[in-house]
C-alpha cells in the first residue's frame, strides 16, 4: 500500500460529468444529483485499510446526511482485474454488509477518477448546490492505528456549512490514503509512484 494525499483540486471546479453503473445495475449520472444543495463525492472501494477504517462511520454519515438534503455517491476506481475484492459483485456484497444508502457505482475505465484528479482511497469532494468544488480533504484526523476516533468532523463540518448556504474554510486538509490501484500502463500524469 502506497499512502497517498488527495491532490486538492482547485475550490470552485465545476463538477466533472459521469455516468456509471451502481451496484443495483441501474445507472447513475451526475445529473441526477442536479438541485442538491450539497453534493459528495467519495472515490472509496472495499479492500483499502483506510477505507475498512471508516466504512461503518461513512454508510452512517451518508445516511444522516442523505436525511438532511445532501446527496451522497460513492466511486470505486480500482482495476478489479488486479484487485479482485474490489470488483463490481464484491462491491454488491460490501454495500449490503455495510448498509449503504448511497449509489457506489464502479469506475471500470478509471476516466472519472482521472477527471476529479482522485489519488487515494478515500478521497472526498463536496460540491455546492451549483455543483462546483467548495470543499476537498479529509473525513477526519483518524487513521488506521493513529488512536484519534472516527468522527467525520472535517467533512461534516464543510457539508454542513454547504448546507446553510455558506462556503467551508479553505483551510482544508487532504485525505490520506492507499493510492488509487490504477489499470497499469494507465496511470494518469499526477500519479506519482
Amino acid at each position: 500500500m502506497v499512502k497517498t494525499a488527495s491532490t486538492m483540486l482547485p475550490l470552485g471546479t465545476p463538477a466533472p460529468d459521469f455516468s456509471l453503473i451502481n451496484v443495483d445495475g441501474s445507472s447513475v449520472s451526475l445529473a441526477d444529483f442536479a438541485g442538491a444543495p450539497a453534493l459528495v463525492v467519495m472515490f472509496m472501494c472495499n479492500h483499502c485499510p483506510f477505507v475498512k477504517h471508516l466504512a461503518d462511520d461513512l454508510a452512517s454519515f451518508a445516511s444522516e446526511y442523505q436525511a438532511k438534503g445532501a446527496a451522497v455517491v460513492g466511486i470505486s476506481p480500482n482495476d478489479a482485474s488486479n484487485y479482485p475484492a474490489d470488483s463490481p459483485e464484491q462491491m454488491v456484497a460490501e454495500a449490503e454488509a455495510r448498509g449503504y444508502t448511497f449509489p457506489y457505482l464502479y469506475d471500470e475505465s478509471q476516466e472519472v477518477a482521472k477527471a476529479y484528479k482522485a489519488a487515494c482511497t478515500p478521497d472526498f469532494f463536496v460540491f455546492d448546490k451549483d455543483q462546483k468544488l467548495a470543499y476537498r480533504g479529509q473525513f477526519d484526523a483518524s487513521r488506521p492505528g493513529n488512536e484519534i476516533p472516527v468522527t467525520g468532523e472535517d467533512l461534516r463540518k464543510a457539508v454542513d456549512t454547504i448546507l446553510r448556504g455558506e462556503k467551508p474554510s479553505e483551510d482544508q486538509a487532504p485525505s490520506i490514503g492507499c493510492n488509487i490501484k490504477w489499470i497499469p500502463g494507465g496511470e494518469p500524469d499526477y500519479f506519482k509512484s
